[in-house]
């Protein structure tokens, strides 16, 4: 006779105690205990609980591989989920065994959990039983032409695992409380119209990824040295300056052939502006010329500073009406939230919870496929919020995501790579960049530790099956299958793993705050970031007064409906698990928890780094400040 001594967590959140009877079974190496209920004295698995019990075996177990929690009715209870931490088992001769779960067990079902020590595909064939939540086990296709999602709907009970914990429900659907913004309200009401500003949000607004260097005029973009002549001053050239390196453009092809909708009875215009833009040598990035189409001509004039106060301002709105398109649908739907889900789902599908990069990855893939199912619902259905306040629509929305993927690169994703390729890594007063530089070295620096726990060599990486499935399964599901994209189908390398999973965090966490944290505080003036515009772009060069550019911007029912989303997009709720927070201990050897820490501390280096610059700026720059940046793509 064995006995072995097991202790079992329960969540401390709302709710996450059972009623139900729970049994258990332990399966070794030599054999396995008969099922025992965990029952003792008192209430078992109540909030918060650490129980413990004893099981009995008929003979010595060997090496403890798996166990096995048995959920089942008691009395006349009805059957209530429960959230299990974990499973810790002690030999008789001391040996410890822990068994992350972190998951809700839902129904009446037996559930097997493998030790927690990361153990690689080729390691050991697939568990006996399903482990965990691998329900998310089909995609569907969204969009023709996009990224597959998950096969849920929002009208149908998703199960506890994908769903928002309590307070975060509370917190997202809560519409009274205020929203804490970094930036002052008044201060972009107040400086919305001059040309630094426009130019800053270029670098450290809410689509920060978009600006290029520009070595050569672009031949349907025809700007001369006399047009930008006053701009740049009597010393320096156009040519000089394209040459030193500080011309650059803003270039929104992408919105060419894009289809408008109506909104309260009339047409929406959508224009693919161009926008090239000087960096004086103070630092500030200004407009230097902005032509509304893609085709130069006599219909399609290229405005200047020079022309007329509303003439330029209303050029310059149809910019940011550009940004709007090209920021919500491209860089935060797409790249922010579309494909945080595509990891999740692949992640779900391929990796066992004892996989290293399960461990690794789910953290920072928490609540992405239900914020994805309530934005599919609710902003981007059929007579949703894109129908009645975006000029896009659910219609143009498509073809833009569609035009998004296409353009979608490997290069663009890794922002080191993404900057070379943009020219962008000697612009002054670029902090989204210098922020991000050091968040990509400070994840890459991280996974590198925990791969190199796991992977000890190339053959390692290229042998693990389950990984191999869930990169193939990226490629395929979330960018089609376009070798184009530069998106890897296999692994070959621990460098090639590193990289694609630095990629995957830096996506999920700083990439999605940056481009979703300063929604409300740039947008909620909306002259700043017009949703949609009511007039067709301007012909001529002819003044304009306030009242006709007010004629051209949203109306007030437009705006209050894309306001109140930016609201709830931007409130901050109860349930947020900053970067580098791991409550949940999937990893149980010492040298992850080891690299976890030294990643935490990485992190507040980087935090009071970016305190200290902010110290010295009028506008301080926050969207990549660590505290506030989410593990996952969770709002």
């Amino acid at each position: 006779m064995a006995t072995y001594k097991v202790q079992v967590s329960t969540g401390k959140g709302l709710l996450t105690g059972t009623f139900d009877s729970i049994s258990i079974t332990l399966v070794g190496t030599y054999g396995e205990s008969p099922k025992q209920l965990l029952n003792r004295i008192g209430t078992d698995f109540s909030q918060g609980s650490l129980d413990e019990y004893e099981v009995e075996s008929d003979q010595e177990l060997g090496e403890i591989l798996l166990i096995r929690l048995h959920k089942e009715p008691y009395s006349f209870f009805p059957e209530s989920s429960w959230f299990c931490n974990y499973v810790q088992v002690t030999s008789p001769q001391g040996d410890l065994y822990r068994f992350p779960c972190y998951l809700w067990l839902e129904g009446y079902a037996t559930t097997s959990l493998r030790e927690g020590r990361g153990k690689r595909g080729q390691e050991g064939p697939p568990p006996p039983a399903a482990e965990g939540s691998q329900s998310v086990s089909w995609w569907k296709e969204y969009i023709q032409g996009t990224p597959y999602c998950a096969d849920i709907d929002a009208d149908v009970t998703m199960e506890f695992n994908l769903t928002f914990s309590f307070p975060k429900s509370c917190a997202f659907f809560d519409f009274k409380g205020p929203v804490w913004v970094c930036l002052s309200l008044e201060y972009v009401a107040q400086h919305w119209k001059e040309d630094a500003f426009f130019g800053y949000q270029y670098l450290n607004g809410v689509n920060p990824v978009w600006i290029r260097k520009c070595t050569k005029i672009p031949f349907n973009f025809p700007v001369t040295q006399d047009m930008v002549a006053g701009s740049l001053g009597e010393f320096t050239s156009l040519q000089e300056e394209l040459m030193k390196g500080t011309i650059f453009l803003a270039d929104y092809k992408i919105l060419e052939d894009i289809p408008a909708i109506e909104i309260n009875g009339y047409p929406q215009y959508i224009t693919a502006q161009l926008c090239l833009l000087h960096q004086k040598p103070s630092g500030e990035l200004i407009p230097l010329a902005i032509q509304l189409s893609q085709t130069p001509g006599y219909e399609s004039p290229i405005f200047l500073p020079s022309d007329s106060e509303w003439i330029w301002t209303l050029a310059k709105t149809w910019v940011r009406n550009a940004e709007f398109h090209v920021h919500e649908v491209t860089s935060h739907l797409l790249r922010g939230h579309q494909l945080a889900e595509v990891f999740a789902v692949a992640t779900l599908r391929h990796l066992p919870m004892c996989h290293p990069l399960y461990k690794l990855l789910i953290p920072h893939l928490r609540y992405s496929v239900h914020i994805n199912v309530l934005a599919r619902t609710f902003l981007v259905s059929q007579g949703g919020v894109f129908d009645k306040a975006i000029a896009t629509g659910r219609g143009g929305l498509a073809v833009l995501l569609k035009k998004g993927l296409e353009n979608l690169t490997y290069t663009t994703l890794c922002l080191p790579d993404d900057i070379q390729a943009r020219g962008v890594d000697s612009v002054l007063n670029y902090y989204y960049r210098d922020d991000g530089l050091k968040l990509w070295e400070a994840v890459h620096s991280f996974v590198s530790g925990i791969v190199g726990f796991y992977y000890k060599t190339n053959l390692a990486v290229q042998r693990d099956y389950e990984l191999q499935a869930w990169v193939c399964d990226i490629y395929t599901k979330g960018f089609l299958g376009r070798r184009s994209s530069g998106i890897p189908s296999t692994l070959r390398t621990l460098e090639d793993l590193i990289k694609f999973v630095t990629m995957v965090i830096f996506t999920c966490s700083a990439h999605h705050a940056a481009v979703n944290s300063g929604q409300f505080e740039l947008g909620a003036f909306m002259p700043n970031s017009p949703s949609s515009m009511r007039k067709p772009p301007p012909h001529t060069k002819a003044p304009v007064t306030l009242e006709e550019f007010l004629d051209t911007i949203p109306e007030m029912n437009t705006t209050s409906l894309v306001l109140s989303i930016l609201w709830v997009l931007r409130n901050e709720d109860f349930d947020m698990r900053p970067l580098g927070s791991y409550p949940d201990e999937h990893f149980v050897e010492d040298e992850p928890k080891w690299l976890i820490t030294a990643f935490q501390e990485r992190l507040a280096e980087i935090t009071k780094e970016i305190e200290e610059r902010n110290k010295t700026l009028t506008l301080g720059y926050t969207y990549l400040y660590p505290p506030g940046i989410e593990n996952s793509t969770a709002i």
